[in-house]
C-alpha cells in the first residue's frame, strides 16, 4: 500500500527532475570543478535534500505499514502502528519542506530591508496608530536581536497634532531599516495595510473607529556607503542602479521640532528621480551630507522595489496562473487590530491571536501572526509553481 501523499503529482515530476540534475551537476564537479556548475548545484542541494527526506519517509511508512498489516505478532503490530502514526505526521511536515524548496527564491530575499510606515484613512487616530505599528516591530527587533536603525521618523505638524493618551505620537512618516542579511524575507510577508478598530481617547460617545496604516517593506542594499559617487559605479544592470543624471536634488530648510536648528540651515533634502516620478525627502539629520545619503539610499531602494514589482506583474500575465494572487499591493488589507476584542486577525492567513498589548509590543503572539502569514505567502507561491508546471505539461501533451 502507497502512503498517501498530498503532494501534486506535478510537484513531484519537478522536484524528482532537478534532483536528477543535481546529481548530474555533483559527479560532473567530481570529475573537474566549474564554478557555474557549482553554483547551480548548491542552489539546486536544498531540493534534492527535501526530496530525500521525503522519500526516505516513505519508505518507512511502506515497511511499517506491511508490518501492521500482516499481523502475525500482535505486540510487534502495536509497536509498528505508533510509529506509523509518528512517521505519517513527519511526512506532511517532510512534504511541506518539500513544496517550499521549489518555490523560487525572491531575488531580494538575502537582504537587509526598509520598512516604510504611512498613515491611511483615519486623519489624527492614523497617524497614532502608525506610531504604535512602528514600535511594534522594532520592539520585536529588539527582542530578536536584530539591528534596526531608525531612517526617518517625521511627526505631523498639522494643527492640534499631539502625543495621545497612550504615549503614541502623530507620525507622518517613518521608515526602520532592519540590516540583518535576510531581514527581507523575513519582513515581506508584512507589507499591506494595516487596520485599527479602537475606540479614540477623543471620543466622548464610545464609538468604535477604523483606521488603516501603510506598511511597505523595500530591499535595502547592503554597502558601505550611499553618496552619489558611489552610484556611478554600480552595475548598471542592478535593480538599485540609479543615474544621479535622472536625479533632481533639491535641498530646503528642515520643518517641525528641532529648536535654533529649524529654518537656519538648508539641511532638508529632496530627491526626484525623473523618469518615474519617484521622490524622497529627508530631513532628520542635521548634517546636510547624512541626510543626502540616506535620501540616496530609500530612493534606490524604491526604484529597485518598483521595478522588480514590474518584473513580477509581467511574469504573472504571461504565466496566466495564480501567481498574480500573490502579488501585494499598498491597498490590501492584510491585518486587523481590534482593541475592545483583543484580537489581531490575519486576513490572509485566516488566523486570530489574543494578548493584543503583547503583538503591539512586539512579544511571541505577534511571531504566531508572521510565521502563519509567511506560511500563506509560501503556500501561494507554491501554487504558482504547480500552476506553471501543469501549463508545461499541457504544452508538451500538445506538442
Amino acid at each position: 500500500m502507497e502512503p498517501t501523499s498530498k503532494l501534486a503529482a506535478s510537484l513531484i515530476q519537478r522536484a524528482q527532475s532537478l534532483s536528477a540534475e543535481h546529481l548530474a551537476l555533483q559527479r560532473s564537479l567530481d570529475t573537474q570543478f566549474d564554478s557555474v556548475k557549482a553554483k547551480r548545484a548548491g542552489e539546486l542541494q536544498r531540493v534534492a535534500a527535501a526530496l530525500s527526506a521525503w522519500q526516505t519517509s516513505q519508505s518507512a511508512i511502506r515497511e511499517l505499514q506491511s508490518m501492521v498489516d500482516q499481523d502475525q505478532d500482535q505486540d510487534l503490530a502495536s509497536i509498528a502502528r505508533e510509529e506509523l502514526e509518528s512517521e505519517q505526521a513527519k511526512l506532511q511536515a517532510l512534504e511541506k519542506n518539500l513544496s517550499a524548496s521549489l518555490t523560487p527564491r525572491h531575488p531580494f530575499a538575502p537582504m537587509p530591508c526598509m520598512i516604510e510606515f504611512r498613515p491611511g484613512p483615519g486623519g489624527l487616530e492614523g497617524r497614532y496608530f502608525t506610531d504604535s505599528l512602528f514600535k511594534m516591530y522594532k520592539g520585536l527587533c529588539v527582542r530578536r536581536g536584530y539591528t534596526a536603525n531608525v531612517l526617518k521618523y517625521e511627526m505631523s505638524d498639522a494643527a492640534g497634532d499631539q502625543s495621545s493618551s497612550a504615549g503614541e505620537n502623530p507620525l507622518q512618516e517613518a521608515i526602520l531599516e532592519v540590516q540583518d542579511p535576510g531581514a527581507y524575507d523575513i519582513f515581506r510577508s508584512e507589507a499591506g495595510m494595516h487596520r485599527v478598530q479602537r475606540i479614540p481617547s477623543t471620543e466622548s460617545k464610545g464609538r468604535v473607529h477604523t483606521s488603516a496604516v501603510a506598511v511597505w517593506v523595500l530591499p535595502s542594499f547592503p554597502e558601505s556607503g550611499t553618496s552619489p559617487a558611489s552610484e556611478m559605479s554600480d552595475d548598471l544592470d542592478s535593480d538599485f542602479y540609479v543615474n544621479p543624471q535622472e536625479v533632481k536634488v533639491e535641498t530646503m530648510r528642515a520643518r517641525g521640532a528641532g529648536g535654533q536648528h529649524v529654518n537656519k540651515t538648508e539641511s532638508a533634502i529632496r530627491m526626484t528621480h525623473i523618469p518615474t516620478g519617484t521622490t524622497v525627502s529627508m530631513q532628520d539629520h542635521r548634517s546636510q551630507q547624512r541626510n543626502r545619503e540616506d535620501a540616496w539610499k530609500l530612493l534606490r531602494s524604491r526604484i529597485a522595489s518598483q521595478r522588480a514589482e514590474q518584473r513580477e506583474e509581467e511574469a504573472a500575465k504571461l504565466r496566466n496562473s495564480v501567481l498574480s494572487q500573490t502579488q501585494i499591493t499598498r491597498g490590501d488589507k492584510i491585518r486587523t487590530y481590534n482593541y475592545n476584542q483583543d484580537r489581531c486577525t490575519d486576513h490572509r492567513a485566516g488566523v486570530d491571536v489574543h494578548n493584543l498589548p503583547d503583538v503591539l509590543e512586539g512579544g511571541d503572539t505577534l511571531d504566531r501572526v508572521m510565521d502563519a502569514a509567511r506560511e500563506w505567502l509560501v503556500g501561494k507561491e507554491i501554487e504558482g509553481v504547480i500552476a506553471e508546471e501543469e501549463t508545461k505539461l499541457k504544452g508538451k501533451k500538445q506538442k
